[in-house]
């Protein structure tokens, strides 16, 4: 029996590739990107997630290029150079673009999803929030002599800028949404009004394992997607409870992830992570800090800290 486009995706043991670049393509497939819709964007909430496939463009782009070839009416992206650029102001590589119409408002909505590893400001360097804040305003100044032109800016479509944050405790699961709001600061009726031309939405997934299902069925979904278990078990609970159809490319991305989450993800990406706790633990020793104390402000256990001073060649 010939596997689809998402089985094989799970699968793959032997391909290359980085656990982010898996991860975005994981993310891109049709049928995952429909469930973000539907579970985090209100105006998709009351679709079939059939329908909301069917509306998601063929031109989903990924800030990668593709590794293999290969399309299916599922999933798979057809284009890949998802970058923003702006004389004088540099490029911005979208992790995924795409647009979706909705049948029923009659309307095109730009959509941006994002993954991100972090969003503790003294590690980014920067507020999370006004990135978001940051991408939606290109999203919409990028619609002149694209989506529209000269004056008419009642053709801007609405924009989706969606964070998935993965790096929340136990109690941390939720969903946010960052967007303008009209309100009377003199005269008038008091009334607000939501303005809904752009909006950041924030989905909080749950870092480490054994945790407790979430009661939101998209985080509870992530979770799984992202989590530590076995490519054959993973697979099983996607379509067992969420429906997923396993086609080739769904199927071998999170093969490839489950292979490289044990290797390259643990001695590249930990490494990064290792050089960053290193420069902050050397600022706090400056300042005089003790070790619980560190470990306190860095969110991270005392062990962790005590082998990275060890590593560094520091005694307190």
């Amino acid at each position: 029996m010939t596997e689809t486009y998402l089985a094989q995706a799970v699968s793959a043991a032997d391909e290359s590739g980085s656990y982010d670049t898996n991860a975005k393509f994981l993310l891109a497939d049709k049928q995952i990107l429909a469930r973000i819709l539907k579970y985090a964007v209100s105006e998709f909430q009351d679709m079939e997630l059939k329908d909301i496939i069917s509306c998601i463009s063929e031109e989903i782009e990924v800030g990668t290029r593709p590794v293999d070839p290969g399309l299916s009416n599922l999933g798979r992206i057809m284009e890949s150079n998802a970058e923003d650029n702006v004389p004088g102001e540099g490029r911005i590589y979208y992790d995924i673009r795409f647009s979706a119409w909705h049948k029923g408002m009659e309307m095109k909505f730009l959509i941006n999803v994002e993954a991100q590893r972090s969003t503790d400001p003294g590690k980014l360097g920067y507020h999370l929030e006004n990135r978001i804040l940051y991408y939606l305003a290109r999203m919409v100044s990028a619609q002149k002599q694209t989506e529209f032109f000269h004056s008419d800016f009642d053709s801007l479509k609405r924009v989706r800028s969606i964070w998935i944050c993965m790096d929340c405790g136990k109690d941390g699961d939720s969903i946010e949404e960052i967007g303008l709001v009209r309100r009377a600061v003199f005269g008038g009726n008091g009334e607000t009004e939501e303005i809904d031309l752009m909006k950041g939405i924030i989905i909080h997934v749950r870092k480490g394992e054994n945790l407790e299902e979430s009661r939101n069925i998209l985080i509870s979904m992530l979770e799984k997607l992202f989590s530590g278990m076995g490519a054959e078990e993973k697979k099983q609970v996607l379509t067992a409870k969420y429906g997923m159809v396993m086609t080739v490319e769904l199927e071998r991305r999170m093969r490839v992830m489950c292979n490289l989450s044990e290797g390259i993800f643990e001695e590249g990406i930990e490494k990064g992570i290792d050089q960053q706790l290193a420069k902050q633990i050397r600022i706090k020793i400056g300042k005089g800090k003790t070790v619980s104390q560190i470990a306190e402000e860095l969110e991270e256990t005392e062990e962790r800290i005590e082998t990275l001073m060890e590593k560094m060649g520091i005694k307190l």
